[in-house]
């Protein structure tokens, strides 16, 4: 019973365990030609190494695992597992986990900006025409704000000769697209617009806000109507 243990534990699992966590580090890695090169060797010498103990078995009735006399062969074959487990898991956990946390925390930060900055371009107010537009410039990259300027100005001046007011909440925001340094926010608002003596107008306005990323910050650099062509 205890060398059919030790068999299993170091002359079958072992190797089984050393060579499956290669392949786990192959799939996580996407199999680039350096690691598929490697591993096949890796992997050869370890099916050598079973068959080695196979015909010394057949020889000699012991295996790496019964051979009371070669505990350091066994501490290494169980060493050898134990790193290709212990690399496995942390290359898995570099190459997958982490960046999809990156990407849950960028998803998170792009939809909040852009819900922000899509809410201050919509809100307008006569008296007060540039308090807006300086909120949604302090989010903007450089040249995204002298674009979104000029725009505003135009705008500003239309609403305000009117002398309409006009203030918007999101309905609702969503992703479309996201990478390390860029990223597209579907921002849907409702958008209410005031005029003197006048029943308040209810609308809906779709925004899709561009974004880039500048070092650790997300910016905007670009506000356009989700009809817009």
């Amino acid at each position: 019973m205890r060398n059919g243990l030790r068999v299993l534990a170091i002359d079958v699992l072992a190797p089984l365990a050393a060579v499956a966590a290669l392949l786990y580090i192959g799939v996580a890695l996407a199999w680039p030609l350096w690691w598929v090169s490697l591993c096949s060797v890796l992997c050869l010498l370890i099916v050598q190494g079973v068959v080695v103990n196979g015909v010394l078995y057949r020889r000699d009735g012991v295996t790496v695992g019964t051979d009371d006399e070669g505990p350091g062969l066994r501490l290494g074959v169980v060493t050898v597992a134990a790193v290709a487990a212990v690399t496995a898991v942390v290359v898995g956990y570099l190459q997958w986990t982490v960046p999809e946390r990156a990407i849950r925390t960028a998803t998170t930060e792009v939809v909040g900006i852009a819900s922000a900055a899509a809410e201050a371009s919509a809100t307008f107010a006569p008296q007060s025409p540039n308090v807006s537009r300086d909120r949604v410039v302090a989010m903007m990259t450089p040249q995204g704000a002298e674009a979104y300027k000029t725009e505003f100005d135009a705008m500003a001046k239309d609403l305000s000769s009117k002398n309409l007011s006009v203030s918007a909440s999101t309905v609702s925001a969503g992703v479309e697209a996201i990478g390390p340094a860029d990223a597209v926010v579907a921002v849907v608002m409702r958008g209410t617009q005031n005029a003197p003596g006048k029943q308040p107008i209810v609308v809906a306005l779709p925004l899709r806000v561009s974004l880039t990323k500048d070092g650790d910050k997300w910016l905007v650099a670009d506000l356009a109507p989700i009809n817009s062509r």
